[in-house]
Order: structure tokens, then sequence, then C-alpha cells
């Protein structure tokens, strides 16, 4: 067995190549932004372009390099079938987290790569673009911003007053208000996409995150493992950590918050009628 500090030193140098591939995949889609690009549909009635295509490949040939044997559990994979056996420890990896709002033009869309060990992130990577910003941590070792000012590091805020909550723009819905106004009370509302609202809530600009919607596994390892580094939680409906390896990789729903145990979603989510809805990103 590796001595902690070699384990850590070989985390940092995975999250790094790792932080390269994000950036590689961000590069190519990007390209094609400027190219232009084609709108096709999923079996899952979910839109899909070259560009979640371009990235996944880049990020699979660079993981398999940076980590050989280690198997990669990615979004379009998936959807094609080719889903690996997966033991204690896996990437999950969405080459393209809001799609939807890549096509509508807009820049809160990113590369996510996450790391998972028996159930739970370890590290992870959100790349955005559009903006050219990094988000990255190892959970026990910290998390990083780095943008065109530089690299420094990040830490979830006390908890605010009033309390400022993040949610998606695409996908807030009224048990989502109804959670907000009963179980934490007065907060200001920032609208945001993709998982850079686990970022925002990593970065101290906001207090909770709750997503009383179905979501995939690779849609929200990378930014909980950066939030989780930065000092945050992640619960799952019942109060308890979110876990991963579930069944099909679906989250019913969580909270996360800058690191105060926030009320479980359980009996809000029981509200939310869209049960048959697939996930559509956080």
């Amino acid at each position: 067995m590796s001595p902690p500090h070699r384990d850590l030193l070989d985390q940092r140098r995975l999250l790094e190549d790792i932080a390269v591939a994000s950036r590689e995949a961000g590069e190519a889609i990007l390209e094609l932004v400027r190219r232009g690009f084609d709108v096709e549909q999923k079996d899952d009635l979910s839109p899909v372009t070259e560009a979640d295509r371009a990235a996944e490949l880049i990020i699979l040939a660079a993981l398999a390099k940076a980590a050989p044997g280690v198997p990669v559990v990615a979004e379009e994979e998936v959807a094609a079938g080719r889903i690996p056996a997966i033991g204690d420890t896996y990437f999950l990896v969405d080459p393209l987290d809001g799609t939807k709002e890549f096509i509508r033009g807009g820049d809160d869309y990113t590369v996510n790569i996450g790391l998972i060990s028996n159930g739970s992130p370890v590290l992870g990577t959100v790349f955005t673009p559009a903006r050219s910003t990094l988000h990255a941590g190892i959970v026990g070792d910290g998390a990083w911003l780095e943008d065109e000012e530089g690299r420094r590091p990040i830490r979830v805020r006390e908890r605010g007053k009033p309390i400022i909550a993040v949610a998606s723009k695409s996908h807030f819905n009224q048990p989502t208000a109804d959670y907000l106004a009963q179980a934490v009370g007065e907060c200001d509302y920032v609208g945001i996409g993709s998982s850079l609202k686990l970022c925002i809530v990593a970065e101290g600009k906001a207090d909770i995150y709750p997503r009383l919607a179905p979501t995939s596994e690779w849609d929200t390892a990378a930014g909980h493992a950066v939030l989780l580094a930065a000092g945050g939680l992640v619960d799952g409906p019942d109060g308890e950590p979110l876990r991963y390896g579930k069944r099909a990789f679906l989250n019913r729903g969580f909270v996360a918050t800058g690191g105060w145990k926030a009320p479980p979603i359980g009996s809000f989510l029981e509200q939310f009628s869209g049960g048959g809805e697939l996930p559509a990103g956080v």
C-alpha cells in the first residue's frame, strides 16, 4: 500500500492531467462553435451535438493515458450502449454539461470530469470553455479556480445573511421554491446553468443549491468533488451524503451547501410530479 503522501502526489498529478484534458476538450468545443454544428436528438429525446462527441473522444484518450485501466463512464458512451464494468474506482465524464444552454448560444456550459472511489467523489475538474475558467479540487487537499488572473484557492463561506440560493436557469420548479421558502426561509436567488451552480457555492458566492429533479451522476460528480474539496456538503434526499454507483447512474435529487446541514429534500421531492422525466443536467 502506498504511503499517504505518495497517494496525494499521485492525485495532484492526475488532477493536473485531467485539467489539461478539460481544456483541450473545451478548445474543441469552441472550434465547433466558430465553425458551426448540427443538433441531433438522442433516444431519450435530449439534444446532442458534434461538440459533445468530439470533447468526449479527447477526454477518453487522455484518461486512458493518465489513468490506464480505470473505467470511464461517459455520457455519450452510455447513450451508445457502451457501459464499462466498474469497481470501486472509476471516472464519470460529462463532455458538455448544459447542452441546451450551449445550443442557445449561452456560456454556462461546462466540461466535467470526476473521479469516484468507494461511492464518493475524490477529485474533479469543471472547465467553462466560453469563460476559460477552470474549477478543480481534491477532497481533503483543497479546491482552486484558474482564470485570466491566474490560479487561486477557493473556499465556501460561512452561512450568509440573507442566504443566497443558486438554482437552475431551466429546471427551477415549484417544489424547489417550496423547499427554499419552508426549509430555508427568506433568501436571495441566483440562476445559472450546468455544474457551475456547485462551483458557485464552492467559491463562496452562494450558500445553497437544492436540486429537486433528476440528474445523471456524470452531471454532478466533478462539481461535487470541487465543492467537497472547498469545504461544502452534498446530501441526497434522505439527508445522507450523496453516493455514486446507483442504478442507471441516476440522482433523484440533492441539496448542496457551503458546509452546513440543510433540511433533507425528501418530503419536497415527493411533490415533484415529473418522476418520468429523464435527467436534464444540473
